[in-house]
């Protein structure tokens, strides 16, 4: 077994483990972050209805019109605000954060950082 299969199992037993715990109701949606090693994608999900409310990554064209970033965790950053102020339009204030398996730090502890800079509460 090579080490990227041994750190990607880790992963999922760690988010089989959050999502025992974590679940997106309509009044209290799941704030879901994944990171790949180019790219962050994060969305806002309301677990009952099986639907996502709002949904941000750092692929959209809006995002890569911006200029260039410093680093991948201030295009994080960039991300957690965009989808906040998207959750905010739609009435969402409240969110439980899923960071989906991934440690808080780095670029995930940016996505959470931004979303609160801009409103959201967790």
């Amino acid at each position: 077994m090579s080490s990227l299969d041994k750190r990607k199992q880790s992963r999922m037993k760690r988010k089989k483990r959050i999502r025992k715990k974590i679940n997106g109701t309509p009044e209290r949606p799941r704030l879901c972050v994944f990171r790949s090693a180019k790219h962050i994608d994060t969305q806002i999900i309301d677990d009952i209805n099986g639907e996502t409310i709002a949904s941000a990554s750092s692929y959209e064209k809006e995002v890569k019109e911006q200029p260039k970033f410093e680093d991948k965790v201030s295009a994080a950053n960039f991300i957690g605000k965009r989808v906040a102020e998207r959750a905010l339009e739609k009435g969402i204030k409240k969110v439980v954060f899923d960071r989906n398996g991934f440690l808080y730090h780095g670029r995930i502890k940016a996505v959470s950082d931004g979303a609160r800079e801009a409103g959201l509460e967790f």
